[in-house]
């Protein structure tokens, strides 16, 4: 089945975000003979891709094996070393990552620091050619664009939660802008849940009607439609990967088929069926609906 839409950061704007690659990714391939004791002032992802790999951060205990990805934050000491036969293989890149600019996100979340990564079989290839292609001193713009699609991978698999006491305390617009993406990405990670608007609202530290308003005014829809529009979006990628209308309506939450298909057509103008036919159409070089204005108007002629 095709990857289902809809994770931590789907709902942040591209536009508030902010990745810095502080240095060329490091083509790991240590011996029996290297070791390694230091602290980065900038966070570290680290991939295995083959071997395996010891270490301590802050005196606790990893070992990386092929397919873990292990997420070393700013200030921490790591030791590492290889004490087995096998050549330990991977990549580690430094990075930031800011929001609005001037605030780092990963403090704000509640991550896992070591994981499998769940589609391994997806990014391994992709993890290879990101260490094969890394320039040895510099940067490129290829290589920032695959580093967003591993981080994004290892943040959705990481994910615990938000933070209640931030590393920093952002104030007015900056603090507000927050709590609204905060709001939106629990909604969107999790919209079958049948009361994750009213817990969004209610995480947020400010007064729930003007919260709701403010919701609303950046986000366009009120938290609950934004759930419902999440869940509708998340239907559409299962009736493209092929599972029938009624499967769809089980796997998002809907008893009704029926129910489902109406709701579906109140919230984005189409039934299920009449989505099917527009994906088929625009799979043979038809125009897929919320395509540019000039599109939309073709379509409004059909």
């Amino acid at each position: 089945m095709d990857e289902i839409e809809g994770g931590i950061l789907s709902a942040i704007p591209p536009a508030a975000l902010n990745l810095t690659l502080t240095r060329s990714a490091i083509r790991m391939e240590h011996s029996q003979t290297w070791a390694i004791d230091k602290s980065n002032p900038v966070d570290d992802l680290v991939i295995c891709i083959e071997g395996e790999g010891r270490y301590l951060i802050d005196g606790v205990p990893r070992t990386m094996l092929p397919g873990d990805a292990m997420l070393i934050t700013r200030g921490q000491r790591f030791q590492g070393w290889n004490d087995g036969p096998a050549v330990y293989r991977g990549v580690a890149q430094h990075f930031t990552l800011e929001i609005f600019g001037r605030h780092d996100l990963i403090s704000q979340m509640e991550l896992r620091p070591h994981l499998r990564l769940g589609r391994w079989p997806l990014l391994e290839p992709l993890v290879r050619h990101y260490r094969q292609s890394a320039p040895p001193e510099s940067v490129t713009l290829g290589q920032h664009h695959l580093f967003m699609v591993l981080l994004i991978a290892f943040i959705e698999d990481a994910f615990l939660g938000w933070r209640g006491a931030a590393a920093y305390q952002p104030e007015g617009a900056d603090a507000l802008d927050l709590a609204v993406m905060k709001a939106a990405t629990m909604i969107s990670a999790n919209p079958t849940l049948p009361d994750i608007a009213a817990q969004a609202v209610a995480a947020a530290p400010y007064n729930p009607d003007y919260f709701l308003r403010e919701f609303q005014k950046k986000v366009g829809r009120t938290p609950r439609k934004y759930q419902e529009f999440k869940r509708m979006e998340r239907a559409m990628h299962h009736l493209e990967s092929g599972m029938s209308v009624s499967a769809t309506a089980a796997e998002v939450g809907y008893v009704d088929p029926y129910y489902f298909s109406r709701m579906f057509k109140r919230t984005l103008g189409l039934s299920p069926r009449d989505h099917l036919r527009r994906v088929e159409k625009s799979r043979h070089g038809g125009l897929m609906r919320l395509d540019e204005p000039e599109q939309a108007a073709m379509l409004e002629r059909e």
